[in-house]
């Protein structure tokens, strides 16, 4: 069972060979465990260099000195700060469960995975904020760090209902004037709005590195409906009788291509998605997008 902070213990102590990084090196102020393209006196060694006028003494490399008579300072990459968003999809389609893991919704995973974002942001000392959006429309937790910035998030992300559809471009304005260029978006969404989809691709487009975490019930993976049923879209409140059976062929066709297209969209766009389905671990996602590679593991 999950605790107030969403995360089931089992998959916390999964989390802790989880790095959250960005593929863009992004120079910054301060120091986190995210190597940067900037030079400094950081953790990495990087290279040599000529003593300048100005270089802190401490730099120089007094044992080549004594070999060479000349000063050579050591010159490191420097460790540069991340700032994350989670951007959550609150709009109604997210209520939805299945069979396969009765009481677990969209947004319930949603919120779960948020958490974790917040909880590897929390581990590495990097900032993070958060974005609700659905028919309330955009509920926005700015960017901060620490244990109390968490709770903030972890108290809106409680609060969150899904409902509604999603809101006109012009109420996500707060979004766009914080979350800022060369900074990391994770959307949870089922993406079945096309809005949801627009947003996704303008982040990128203005120089944000962007991940998009698809939602999807393990119904629509399998489609194990039987016998005639009433399918109802839960935004629209649209209506479709069919019988299960006949459907399922052309359904699953249908499905994993507008999958496949989107996924073909979203990498066109510079967006890297993976798909989560509710009866899959909380952290498969978080371990196709963060997983620490071969290099940093031995």
């Amino acid at each position: 069972m999950a605790g107030p902070d969403f995360i089931p213990a089992a998959v916390r102590a999964r989390l802790k060979d989880l790095r959250l990084a960005g593929r863009r090196a992004v120079g910054g102020h301060g120091f986190g465990q995210h190597p940067s393209r900037s030079r400094g006196a950081g953790l990495e060694f990087a290279q040599y260099r000529a003593y300048e006028p100005g270089d802190e003494l401490r730099q120089i490399d007094w044992k080549l000195y004594a070999r060479s008579d000349k000063f050579f300072v050591r010159e490191a990459e420097r460790d540069s700060p991340l700032t994350a968003w989670v951007v959550v999809d609150a709009s109604a389609s997210m209520g939805q469960g299945d069979a396969a893991r009765p009481g677990w919704t969209r947004l319930d995973a949603a919120r779960a995975l948020a958490a974790c974002v917040f909880e590897l942001a929390l581990r590495q000392g990097d900032a993070f904020g958060l974005a609700i959006i659905g028919g309330d429309g955009l509920r926005l937790v700015p960017a901060g760090a620490g244990p109390r910035q968490r709770d903030r998030c972890l108290m809106e992300l409680q609060a969150a209902r899904a409902t509604g559809a999603w809101p006109d471009a012009m109420r996500l304005r707060p979004l766009w004037e914080r979350a800022l260029a060369g900074q990391l978006v994770v959307v949870l969404s089922d993406d079945f709005d096309e809005a949801v989809v627009a947003l996704s691709e303008k982040l990128a487009a203005a120089r944000r590195e962007v991940l998009n975490v698809q939602l999807l019930t393990a119904e629509e993976r399998d489609f194990p409906f039987r016998g005639g049923h009433r399918f109802r879209d839960p935004e629209t409140g649209d209506e479709v009788l069919s019988d299960g059976a006949a459907a399922r062929d052309d359904f699953l066709r249908r499905f994993a291509a507008a999958r496949a297209a989107l996924g073909a969209r979203l990498a066109g766009a510079g967006v890297r998605r993976v798909e989560y389905f509710l009866d899959e671990p909380l952290d498969q996602p978080l371990r196709r997008l963060f997983a620490p590679l071969a290099s940093e593991r031995a």
